[in-house]
């Protein structure tokens, strides 16, 4: 089973390229923002209980990046480190657990602080991915330490691995839209064996890898990296831990990026029908790119689901394309407009009955190396999600949604609607909240990057997190572009607005708009 609310796909961001855009009024007091020795005592504004002196005043060991599951080593211009901090952040002199750094010194003389980036998830490793996305970020890299991290249970930090290859792979033949009581049976006896795996993998961190949680690590992390500010850029997921953090400690927000936007006000019932939503419109955007009729194009999908639901297509190998495959393969490219080709091709294939390129694209998402080794991402998000959410639809609640779900995506509403009931079934630890807060009365500028294209955050959770982090914090600047996310995609109107904001405190017009 795979869900795809608030992932967000790394391979799918875009080299910088060059075009330009005029910024707005000019944050005056850039110095106050800079980093100027040890971290300030506000730190522990989100937390009922000080600081140990243990943890704050930490000496991070900085040293040469070792190769990771997902990826090889870096070159020697990156630094890995490890940082101790709390399991029980209620018990902060308690048990403590080891975080995975990486960062890029800056490169320039007139250096502002450490950059914090999470590209979400949640579940996505920072420490593989910052080196590749540096390029993206060549610019901030001048003047800011780039730096990121494998939040707990992701990766080098305690991951979670919930299941098997074997196990996964398996998994991968449940039918995700059950059509009789068998098959739907099996899907939550295989959603209900996830679960326990995950239990089995991390034991009592289990309940100790919410969004909450991660955000108070960060604020540790500040401190120790020596910054008096927290600066920071999130990408999908990554938007909600930057809410959550300026709604914890807003006092110690510094520039603050949230690019490709979720919606905060929506429990995971509505993640769900906005991510079939926001699919649905990028599927129907990619049709009317090839020259057909958006619900033709649909109507034509939907039914090669169907038939691969009752029969599985071949591919090269001696797997075959399930309809959760299939699925996953057509989400994929839809992450980025420059795959749109790709998916077309790939469909083009499934029709004449190879299911050989979907299962390729599915194999992407789900980083199955050609060893048939696969990631453990999609493990470390769902057991932070089924954290965080406290709403557990039953299977009868599931069933009245999705008359709903399928109007609005025939293609991704089924799958998306017995998703409700199905991501976090028979969990073993009880959700913390409905919606994360994300109020953060007198926090400094915040920059909300909405992209009215974007697939996997709807454009419209821009506005709903402008709304919720208060008046006057919230600055919104709107991509009218396809992809998910904006900073990096080729509109130098966007990477030129969120440069100046990061680099020389200058906070664009609100409402400003990228075409």
């Amino acid at each position: 089973m795979t869900r795809f609310v608030r992932w967000t796909a790394g391979a799918a961001v875009a080299a910088l390229l060059a075009t330009g855009c005029s910024g707005g009024s000019s944050d005056d007091a850039e110095a106050g923002d800079r980093t100027s020795g040890p971290g300030s005592s506000a730190a522990s504004a989100g937390s009922a209980t000080p600081l140990p002196s243990s943890l704050t005043s930490q000496k991070l060991d900085w040293g040469r990046c070792k190769a990771t599951a997902g990826s090889p080593a870096p070159d020697g211009k990156w630094q890995c480190a490890t940082l101790k901090t709390p399991l029980n952040w209620a018990e902060p002199d308690g048990r403590t657990i080891d975080l995975a750094l990486i960062r890029a010194k800056a490169t320039g003389d007139d250096r502002i602080g450490s950059l914090l980036f999470n590209f979400g998830g949640p579940g996505g490793s920072g420490v593989s991915t910052m080196p590749w996305y540096a390029t993206s970020a060549a610019e901030l890299g001048k003047r800011y330490d780039l730096v990121s991290w494998d939040p707990r249970g992701v990766g080098a930090s305690e991951g979670v691995r919930c299941r098997s290859d074997k196990e996964i792979q398996a998994s991968e033949s449940v039918d995700i839209t059950p059509d009789t009581p068998a098959e739907e049976t099996a899907y939550f006896r295989d959603a209900a064996a996830f679960g326990k795996g995950c239990q089995k993998s991390l034991g009592t961190l289990m309940a100790h890898v919410s969004t909450t949680d991660t955000a108070r690590d960060m604020d540790l992390m500040r401190q120790v990296l020596g910054d008096t500010r927290m600066h920071y850029f999130g990408i999908s997921y990554g938007t909600e831990l930057g809410g959550v953090y300026a709604h914890l400690f807003p006092g110690n927000v510094g520039r603050l990026i949230l690019d490709a936007v979720v919606d905060p006000g929506a429990d995971g019932a509505g993640h769900a029908e906005n991510q079939a939503r926001g699919f649905q419109r990028a599927l129907n955007n990619y049709l009317k790119s090839t020259g057909q009729g958006a619900d033709e194009g649909t109507r034509k999908i939907a039914d090669l689901l169907k038939r691969i639901d009752a029969n599985p297509l071949p591919a090269s190998s001696e797997r075959k394309l399930t309809e959760t495959l299939a699925l996953t393969g057509i989400i994929t490219p839809l992450y980025s407009e420059a795959s749109w080709p790709t998916l077309t091709s790939a469909l083009e294939a499934a029709e004449r009955g190879d299911g050989s390129q979907l299962l390729a694209l599915a194999d992407d998402y789900n980083e199955r190396d050609a060893s048939g080794r696969y990631g453990t991402g999609t493990h470390s998000q769902r057991v932070i999600s089924c954290l965080d959410d406290k709403q557990r639809p039953t299977v009868e609640e599931a069933k009245k949604l999705l008359p709903r779900f399928e109007k609005v995506s025939p293609v991704f509403g089924p799958m998306l609607g017995w998703d409700t009931a199905g991501w976090c079934h028979d969990w073993p630890v009880a959700g913390q909240y409905d919606t994360p807060e994300v109020s953060a009365p007198g926090a400094a500028p915040i920059l909300l990057v909405g992209n009215t294209g974007d697939p996997a955050t709807p454009y419209e959770g821009t506005q709903r997190m402008a709304d919720e982090l208060g008046k006057g914090v919230a600055v919104t600047l709107t991509w009218e572009g396809e992809g998910h996310s904006a900073y990096g995609k080729g509109s130098d109107c966007v990477d030129s607005a969120v440069n100046a904001y990061l680099l020389r405190g200058t906070v664009p017009k609100d409402g400003k708009v990228c075409s």
